[in-house]
């Protein structure tokens, strides 16, 4: 098998490990919690590390308890377009939001929280779903010299894949470890987010084609 060998221009990218997107999390994602142990053993390959960290108000627009006859997973028009209605999840300082205590990743330099504005919800590492606000990401990473973003966690289908295909705009070389990553496949989205992150260049691999420290 073809290993990737890692250097100080890659920084792995790790999407919302957090317990509300656990089994019995507020938005769970089916085999959520399988990703933490595929993350522990590929984290000491990167001598980068960042993690994103969805930390929303109780009363976020993304949730469809804060609109009254509303049910979770219908859409919405909102000002930037199309919303997804969800469960309450990850509010701020409650445990659903806390990153997974079994992440070993005390290594990472940085940590991205995002959703936190009330008016517009937060897919991507890079940039807001209005698709105007950025996180900073993107100027930190250059900054650092690092050109290329490997991908894991929850949901490939929605953080994740925006996040890769925001990567891919900014210029950087994209990865996706897919056995890394769990979706949770709303409506035939998973296969779509595939076929949008391939189109735009995206890598898709095993964890173990991974090179060892």
């Amino acid at each position: 098998m073809t290993t990737a060998t890692m250097d100080s221009r890659s920084c792995l990218l790790v999407v919302d490990v957090q317990y509300g997107f656990m089994p019995g999390g507020g938005l769970p994602v089916a085999g959520g919690d399988a990703v933490v142990p595929v993350i522990n053993r590929i984290a000491p390959r990167f001598a980068n590390i960042v993690l994103t960290q969805d930390w929303h108000p109780a009363d976020h627009v993304s949730f469809a308890a804060n609109h009254p006859g509303r049910q979770p997973y219908e859409t919405i028009q909102l000002p930037y377009g199309e919303q997804v209605l969800w469960p309450k999840h990850c509010v701020q300082g409650t445990p659903d939001a806390a990153l997974h205590a079994e992440l070993q990743l005390a290594r990472a330099q940085l940590i991205i929280r995002k959703g936190f504005h009330r008016e517009v919800d937060s897919y991507s590492a890079f940039v807001e779903a209005d698709r105007r606000t950025t996180t900073g990401l993107a100027a930190y990473l250059k900054a650092r010299g690092i050109s290329s973003v490997y991908l894991c966690g929850l949901a490939t289908d929605y953080c994740v894949n925006w996040s890769a295909l925001d990567a891919r705009a900014e210029g950087f070389e994209v990865t996706v470890i897919e056995d890394a990553c769990r979706a949770i496949d709303l409506d035939g989205s998973l296969a779509r987010a595939w076929a949008d992150m391939t189109a735009a260049g995206v890598r898709r691999i095993d964890s173990l084609a991974l090179s060892n420290p």
